[in-house]
C-alpha cells in the first residue's frame, strides 16, 4: 500500500529532505512544512510542495493527507543551545500541531523521537522498555525533554482519539546534507579534516556512539510509516564505536594530515549509546546494511562532488 499525499514537517532539514526524496520515488505527492530556521530550500527535492510555516503554530493545510512524517525540531546541539525555548516549542507544540493535523485528516503519523530520551543510559544496549537517565534541567534538557513530552503526547492522542500514531527513537545518523556548522560529530570532523585543522574530541574520546547512515535510517522510517505499530521502535546501527575511533576513521577516509586534539568534556554527554534493534527487526524487517567504513566513504565522495 502506498500513500497518496504525505506532509513532512522539517522537510528542508538533513533527515527530512531525504524522507521527502524517498517518498517522491515511491509515487507519493509530498508537501514540506518548514520555516527554514535550521533547514535550507536547497535541500528540498524538485517536485516537493513547500509550505513556509512554524510548527509551533497550528497547521492548516488544504486537501487530503494520509501520512504525516513529523521531523521538525532542531537536532544539533549548536541549534538547540542557541534557541532553547524555540526548540521546546518545536518539540512540544510542534508535535501537538502535527498530531492535530493527522487526527483531522485521518492520517498515519510517524513522530521522530530520539535516543536522547535515554539520557546517559544505565542500561546497555538500550531497549525501548528502558525509561532512561535524563537530567531534566541541564542545558541539553530542552531537546531531551521536548522529545519525551512529544512521546507522551503522541501516546495520549492514540489512547484518547484513536489517532494512527507511531514513534521512532532515532540514534545518531549521518550522511549528505548535514551542515558543516551543525555541531554534530561527523560533519564537524569532516570539516576539520578537510580544512587541515585538528579534530576536536571532547574528553578522552572513550564515550561511544552508534552511527547509522541516512539511507539506512530512511528505509526504517518508511517501513514504520507502512506499519501500524505504535512504537516506540529504536532505529539505529548497533555497531558501537568510540568517538576517538570515529575521529581516526574520518582522518583515514579523507587522507587528512590533521591531528586529534582533546578538549573539555561536554556537559551531560552520554558515556555509551547503542540501540537494541530486536523490535525493528521483528516488526519492520529492518536493520542497517551500511557499516561505518562504507558510510564514511559515501559521505566523503558526496562532499567531493558537492
Amino acid at each position: 500500500m502506498g500513500f497518496e499525499r504525505a506532509v513532512v514537517t522539517g522537510g528542508a532539514g538533513f533527515l527530512g529532505s531525504h524522507v521527502c526524496e524517498a517518498l517522491l520515488k515511491r509515487g507519493t505527492a509530498v508537501t514540506c512544512v518548514d520555516d527554514f530556521r535550521t533547514g535550507s530550500r536547497d535541500n528540498v527535492p524538485a517536485g516537493v510542495g513547500v509550505v513556509v510555516a512554524d510548527v509551533g503554530k497550528p497547521l492548516d493545510l488544504l486537501g487530503p493527507v494520509d501520512l504525516v512524517m513529523h521531523l521538525a525540531c532542531p537536532a544539533s546541539p549548536v541549534d538547540y543551545l542557541r534557541d532553547p525555548v524555540g526548540t521546546m516549542k518545536s518539540g512540544g507544540l510542534g508535535t501537538l500541531h502535527a498530531l492535530e493535523l493527522a487526527k483531522t485528516k485521518g492520517a498515519r503519523i510517524v513522530v521522530a523521537s530520539t535516543s536522547e530520551v535515554y539520557g546517559d543510559p544505565l542500561e546497555h544496549p538500550q531497549k525501548e522498555s528502558y525509561w532512561g537517565n535524563v537530567n531534566p534541567i541541564g542545558p541539553r534538557s530542552v531537546y531531551d525533554e521536548a522529545k519525551r513530552f512529544g512521546e507522551a503526547l503522541t501516546c495520549a492522542f492514540r489512547r484518547e482519539y484513536g489517532t494512527n500514531t507511531g514513534i521512532v527513537r532515532i540514534f545518531n545518523t549521518y550522511g549528505p546534507r548535514m551542515r558543516t556548522d551543525d555541531g554534530r560529530m561527523i560533519p564537524t570532523f569532516f570539516d576539520q579534516a578537510l580544512s587541515g585543522e585538528p579534530l576536536t574530541v571532547h574528553g578522552d574520546g572513550s564515550q561511544t556512539r552508534s552511527l547509522c547512515h541516512v539511507d539506512d535510517l530512511v528505509r526504517g522510517l518508511i517501513a514504520m510509516a507502512h506499519s501500524d505499530h505504535p512504537g516506540p521502535i529504536n532505529l539505529g546501527n548497533p555497531e558501537e564505536v568510540t568517538v576517538l575511533e570515529v575521529a581516526r576513521r574520518v582522518v583515514e577516509a579523507t587522507g587528512s594530515s590533521s591531528e586529534i586534539r582533546h578538549v573539555e568534556p561536554m556537559e551531560d554527554d552520554p558515556r555509551r549509546r547503542r540501540p537494541d534493534i530486536s523490535l525493528a527487526r521483528e516488526v519492520l524487517g529492518w536493520e542497517p546494511r551500511i557499516d561505518l567504513a562504507e558510510g564514511l566513504r559515501r559521505s566523503f565522495d558526496r562532499l567531493l562532488v558537492g
